[in-house]
């Protein structure tokens, strides 16, 4: 599958614009996110319709708790990540190359079909970054609304505009991990920068997408209650105040083994700064 967002360079290079890594890419090799691949000057994208994981799952698990609660969605998944979170916790599907891992062929069509089998309301795209097979989701978004069905985007939010501006007429919720407040924590432990995750999040908003917020605080890493408020206080600001906000709890993972489990102490914290700051709804995840 053609993807939509690139443009041919000089010396048989492509330029992907599909997120602000902006990748130039040579013939027969991969962007960042591993799944869009240069082929003799035209980007292709190695997993449209090509879907590693599926699932049913609460709507809650994503998570979203002001969204159709108590309802299910199909969750599907295809490999690929455009950032690098030293902490992934689905990085044998996120992280790796899609030849490495074993998938289903779906259309869109069939998606759709699988969701109103299943007695699903809606379609979650998740586990990995849906963002980098988007022009799958933008497929199976748009007939997934023609046949009465809502869409939900898991996402870390790091988008070009124009892209983001393709998808979100087809949105109807969204949770966005936003990883930090401080880009050179971005930088660091993700391999990406803060900006364009704050101008994904407002989009989404003036789009009349329902966005949650997930904040995964790590101890010694984004657990500093001063920027911890700055970002409370930017949500209050920029009008989600009434958008439910979800501490979530570290544990060892991946390239971060050596970190101990947050403190439950410091998750009450946090959540006692949010609050300070006009955020109504604060929730504490992985707790239990």
């Amino acid at each position: 599958m053609e993807c939509r967002y690139y443009q041919r360079l000089e010396n048989g290079k492509v330029e992907c614009q599909l997120c602000p890594h902006h990748c130039h890419i040579a013939d027969g090799k991969t962007g960042i996110c591993r799944s869009r691949r240069n082929c003799g000057g035209v980007l292709i994208s190695e997993v449209y319709a090509k879907p590693c994981a599926l699932a049913i799952d609460p709507v809650e698990k994503k998570p979203l708790y002001h969204f159709h609660s108590g309802t299910t969605c199909l969750s599907i998944a295809c490999t690929g990540c455009n950032f690098r979170c030293l902490n992934c916790q689905n990085y044998d599907i996120s992280q790796v190359s899609p030849e490495q891992v074993d998938y289903y062929k779906l259309n869109p069509e069939e998606v759709v079909t699988l969701c109103k089998k299943h007695h699903c309301p809606g379609i979650a795209y998740t586990y990995t970054e849906p963002l980098t097979y988007i022009e799958y989701i933008i497929d199976c978004a748009r007939l997934a609304h023609e046949a009465g069905l809502w869409n939900i985007l898991v996402t870390a939010g790091y988008v070009c505009k124009k892209p983001l501006a393709d998808l979100l007429p087809y949105l109807d919720a969204a949770n966005v991990d936003l990883k930090s407040f401080s880009d050179d924590i971005y930088l660091r432990v993700s391999g990406g920068h803060l900006q364009p995750v704050l101008d994904t999040i407002l989009a989404m908003k003036d789009a009349g997408v329902w966005v949650e917020i997930t904040n995964l605080i790590i101890p010694g890493v984004n657990d500093d209650m001063d920027m911890i408020r700055q970002m409370c206080r930017w949500l209050s600001d920029n009008g989600f105040a009434n958008s439910p906000l979800h501490f979530s709890r570290f544990f060892p993972r991946y390239k971060m083994q050596e970190i101990p489990p947050t403190p439950l102490p410091t998750l009450k914290a946090a959540k006692q700064v949010a609050e300070e700051e006009g955020i109504k709804y604060v929730y504490l995840g992985n707790v239990v």
